[in-house]
């Protein structure tokens, strides 16, 4: 195996439960392997400056350092989403910088855009220093082999799912609607996971609609057709859970009318500053208050609150073993590749594995809407369904509901796509 010489670890990216599991791990690891291990502080954004001030924001990690952190939410390190990628020099200054500081092997934590990063500063080296990337997200949304979750999702989703079922409760308990809008920004797995383990009425994520562009007026239409079903079924409450990615294919005209798009350091739309739920709420009550419905709804945005929790027993078990797999993996040579855990053993997998030719960036990994557990899910929600349009009884108790006739019904609640 190959001398570990001294090992700097970072974060990049939002905060995912179970970053310091993997931390720790990964300095224990390096220590009983002779090693010497520097934690840097915030991501790629103080190593972006060069070597001038690199050691005010760096730590030596000792084993009493990490020996209990795999239980603490958060990041002792901290995190930033700091992209070396997008300035002329800011790569060289990090090779700089690392350099300084005698760092011989990486371990970078976090999502697509840290794996990016990361390689790109290893490349900018010459590739004299082996890097290996630990997947983290709450999105759930890297290009892991079927089954594998990125580290922090199972977490969020526990927690996530306790909320909107207390949101639920509360709907029942004061004959109201609630739109909670989870974080994902491109795929769905939070939502649906979320939804399905909390029973929700509806859940809506960005997957199930057609390829290109979302229509907003589509998506009231079907949260709206949700409200009328569960009206002519005498119930007056529900909860529906919204996917945050849906605002990043909304068609721009719909996007205008809500903000103004604020973007981040990686060029994506801040959906956290988007208020989706809010806006669908509001279109859904006024397009029945036009037609004499009335209907009590309060939106939630859920996220934030989710990404520094203490991780559960499966994410502290998991990232700890993540962490082990990513010093094994530099000790046996290898740079340039994501860990990952499959049937019970640590798997290399190449970073060029990972990027779409097509973009150049990171895939990512979409919820198969044809997938068992997508339609198993969907078959236990409220939904108005092409078996309800095709039966003349429930159109009418549709129609009476929404204050539509029945034709309009028809037209109004057609499936989507």
């Amino acid at each position: 195996m190959a001398a570990l010489g001294t090992v700097g670890v970072l974060v990049g990216g939002g905060p995912a439960p179970g970053i310091n599991g993997v931390i720790g791990a990964a300095t224990l690891a390096a220590h009983g392997r002779g090693a010497r291990v520097i934690g840097i502080f915030e991501g790629f954004r103080h190593l972006m400056r060069g070597s001038a001030e690199i050691q005010d924001h760096v730590r030596v990690l000792g084993r009493e350092d990490v020996v209990a952190i795999h239980m603490q939410g958060g990041s002792i390190l901290k995190t930033s989403r700091a992209n070396p990628t997008q300035k002329p020099g800011d790569l060289e200054r990090c090779v700089e910088a690392l350099d300084a500081l005698g760092i011989e092997k990486l371990v970078t934590i976090g999502g697509d855009d840290t794996a990016f990063s990361a390689v790109a500063v290893s490349q900018a080296g010459g590739g004299r220093l082996p890097v290996v990337h630990v997947p983290k997200t709450i999105d759930n949304d890297l290009p892991l082999p079927d089954g594998v979750p990125t580290f922090g999702y199972e977490t969020a989703r526990e927690h996530a799912s306790n909320l909107v079922a207390g949101l639920h409760e509360d709907g029942r308990t004061m004959n109201r609607w609630f739109f909670a809008e989870l974080m994902g920004r491109q795929a769905g797995f939070l939502s649906l996971g979320t939804g399905a383990a909390a029973g929700a009425t509806l859940t809506l994520i960005a997957e199930e609609f057609p390829e290109g562009l979302i229509r907003l007026s589509d998506v009231v239409r079907v949260v709206e057709g949700a409200v009328v079903k569960r009206l002519a079924l005498g119930k007056s409450h529900g909860c529906a859970v919204i996917a945050e990615g849906i605002a990043e294919r909304l068609d721009p005209d719909d996007l205008a009318e809500m903000a103004d798009v604020a973007r981040d350091e990686h060029g994506h739309i801040k959906l956290s500053e988007i208020p989706l739920a809010s806006t669908i709420a509001r279109l859904v009550k006024k397009s029945l208050a036009d037609r004499g419905v009335s209907l009590t709804v309060n939106a939630k945005e859920i996220g934030y609150e989710l990404r520094c929790l203490p991780p559960c027993a499966f994410d502290r078990e998991y990232t700890r073993d993540l962490g082990v797999g990513a010093i094994e993996l530099l000790s046996r040579g290898e740079t340039g590749v994501l860990v990952s855990r499959q049937g019970g053993r640590c798997v290399p997998i190449r970073f060029s594995d990972l990027i779409d030719p097509e973009t150049e960036r990171t895939r990512v990994r979409y919820v198969d809407v044809n997938s068992d557990t997508f339609l198993h899910a969907r078959s236990l929600q409220t939904r108005v369904e092409e078996s309800d349009l095709a039966d003349d009884s429930m159109v009418d108790r549709l129609a009476q509901a929404s204050g539509l006739a029945p034709a309009a019904v028809r037209e109004r609640y057609a499936r989507v796509g």
